[in-house]
């Protein structure tokens, strides 16, 4: 009787996909798998599945319950500032008419406090000619901006003593000898550089010294303590087997040179670089689980997913399985990309993911995945429900039909605004130059907002910038002129990169910044919840996100029109805690580890 019963009340959801298809108020566009990357039909583990609906957002809400604020008087507006601040880095991607594979990902942005005055400055990996063996190839150095109190950059690569000759194709930045002042590392199509920072205005490789040896293409990375010993551990993505020196043969339909898909070539394991606290690093990736297969990365958090206050690991593969690699406890880790709903789309498609967004936009207290893909297969927004996984609900809230004809790569969630909800902002750009197939090359940014149900484009309003076309890749946020809200940096191919300051009527706002003392020096890892009023807010500092690209590590919580205090609880990685009572909206703080309470 048990099983009729089930059968029965299976019936009106059947009834209602054969009549009408389960209108949701647009229309039902057929998602194609992730090998509409190259017109290709990918394998699915969900054979069964393809075709269907995905569940609606409505049938988890009883596992949230949010209770977003009411929309303000808020208004998104960026203006790009790279001319007048000097900053005048195009990033040559080697474009050339042998159509190399590493010409369309490439270019990414690290923001760091090199010199620890407070002004947030700007690392730029440059590509180049990818045949060439040396730094001949360049047309300029890897770069180095400093930040001249929000007004001014002015490059001051070679006073740094920076010179990387490989092919760049992202950086990350962090304090990884917790000295106070910020590293980098660069990822390269070759070897990966690690730059040590002196502490005196240069930097110095120290690669062959601290055991870093990854020779292959690699996309993003993120810093993150992995074993809560204090200090910041590596993940590393790599993409495929590709050397641009000697490449395979890659030809269209019509026999021409092509971008090579990545069904043509074979995937590569990431890397993982476990701090030793000596200056040294030893590479854990397979040892502690943190390798998939079929893996084939261009984009990574690193972040608790579940709710167990342990770090967990997002990564993005191009055209195979995302990988969702879940911590035991003693830095070991299990993946279950498929298990917790992750690892494709709704569909039951693999997808060509690349970058990640992060945040909790419905607030429920689970940081959701915001996944960038290709043309023709729209970005997915996974939901997030802690324990219970992950729900594909890009159709139900309205991001689907918007990003079908485009191509993007770096992106980023917060509240440009400070309305009090969440905002998305993605860099597009085509791979090749497809305009005889009808898709566009070049490409608008596009900014959407989220309305309390579903997301809506906002680009049109936001500024010149969004009328304009790129070939957007790598994103990065910071607060670079210091006025208390979210700015962007955006590298474009073969073109200037936009310096996105964020000129928006905003709303109350609440701004942290951290300074560790047992943990790393810039709290990556933290999680803070703001209460105010029966609002509960919570955020972490997560490692990675977006596309080859590194964050100023902070955290933005918009409120919208209230003024009224909030009450504020910091969770350090560990466990140590501290309470700040009662706190006036529209502040930049900053938090130190020192005041905290250890359990």
């Amino acid at each position: 009787m048990a099983v009729i019963r089930f059968l029965q009340s299976l019936l009106p959801v059947l009834a209602c996909l054969v009549v009408s298809g389960c209108d949701r108020g647009e229309p039902i566009v057929a998602e194609s798998a992730a090998a509409s990357h190259r017109d290709k039909q990918q394998p699915s583990s969900l054979g069964l599945t393809a075709g269907l609906l995905p569940p609606t957002h409505s049938s988890a809400t009883n596992l949230a319950t949010p209770s977003l604020p009411s929309a303000s008087d808020a208004e998104i507006r960026f203006v790009d500032a790279a001319d007048e601040t000097g900053l005048n880095f195009v990033f040559d991607n080697g474009h050339s008419r042998a159509r190399l594979m590493v010409e369309s990902t490439s270019g990414g942005v690290g923001w760091l406090d090199y010199d620890g005055d407070g002004w947030w400055d700007l690392y730029l990996p440059q590509g180049g000619n990818p045949f060439a063996e040396d730094e001949s190839r360049r047309s300029s150095n890897d770069d180095l901006f400093r930040n001249r109190e929000g007004r001014e950059f002015t490059r001051v690569t070679e006073q740094a003593g920076l010179r990387d000759e490989e092919f760049g194709h992202g950086a990350v930045t962090g304090d990884f000898d917790n000295d106070g002042f910020d590293d980098i590392y660069v990822s390269n199509v070759g070897a990966d550089i690690l730059y040590r920072n002196n502490g005196d205005g240069t930097f110095q490789d120290v690669t062959r010294p601290a055991r870093i040896d990854n020779p292959a293409w690699a996309a993003s990375a993120a810093w993150y303590d992995l074993d809560f010993d204090g200090d910041l551990d590596l993940y590393v993505c790599n993409y495929v087997d590709y050397d641009p020196r000697h490449p395979i043969a890659c030809l269209s339909d019509e026999g021409e040179p092509g971008i090579c898909h990545p069904d043509e070539l074979k995937d590569v394991r990431n890397k993982c670089y476990l701090n030793l606290g000596d200056g040294t690093f030893r590479d854990i990736a397979d040892e502690r689980g943190l390798n998939g297969p079929g893996s084939k990365s261009l984009g990574v958090v690193v972040a608790d997913l579940n709710g167990d206050s342990l770090p967990d690991v997002f990564v993005a593969n191009d055209t195979t399985a995302n990988h969702l690699f879940v911590n035991l406890g003693d830095a070991h880790f299990e993946e279950r990309g498929h298990v917790m709903g992750c690892a494709m789309s709704g569909m039951g498609h693999y997808q060509a993911s690349m970058g990640v967004a992060f945040g909790d936009y419905d607030e429920n207290g689970f940081p959701d995945l915001y996944c960038t893909h290709f043309t023709k297969d729209s970005n997915t927004l996974y939901a997030n429900f802690g324990a219970a996984g992950f729900q594909d609900v890009t159709r139900e809230a309205g991001l689907h039909l918007p990003t079908l004809t485009y191509l993007a790569f770096g992106t980023v969630m917060a509240d440009f605004d400070c309305n009090g909800r969440q905002d998305l902002f993605i860099a597009n750009g085509h791979i090749d130059d497809w305009r005889d197939r009808g898709e566009l090359w070049y490409m608008p940014a596009q900014l959407f907002t989220f309305n309390g149900n579903k997301w809506e484009d906002c680009g049109r309003q936001a500024g010149p910038y969004f009328e304009k076309s790129w070939l957007g890749r790598g994103v990065a946020a910071a607060d670079y002129d210091a006025d208390g809200d979210v700015d962007l940096l955006v590298v474009h191919q073969n073109d200037t990169v936009g310096l996105l300051k964020n000129e928006s009527t905003k709303g109350r706002y609440l701004n942290f910044r951290f300074a560790g003392r047992g943990n790393n020096r810039r709290g990556i890892g933290v999680r803070v919840t703001v209460t105010q009023g029966t609002r509960r807010i919570v955020q972490q500092l997560p490692g990675g996100t977006s596309y080859c690209a590194g964050h100023q590590p902070f955290l933005f919580f918009g409120l919208g029109k209230s003024s009224e205090p909030c009450n504020v609880e910091i969770e350090w990685p560990g466990g140590a805690r501290q309470r700040l009572p009662a706190v006036t909206p529209d502040q930049m703080l900053l938090v130190r580890e020192a005041d905290a309470e250890v359990p």
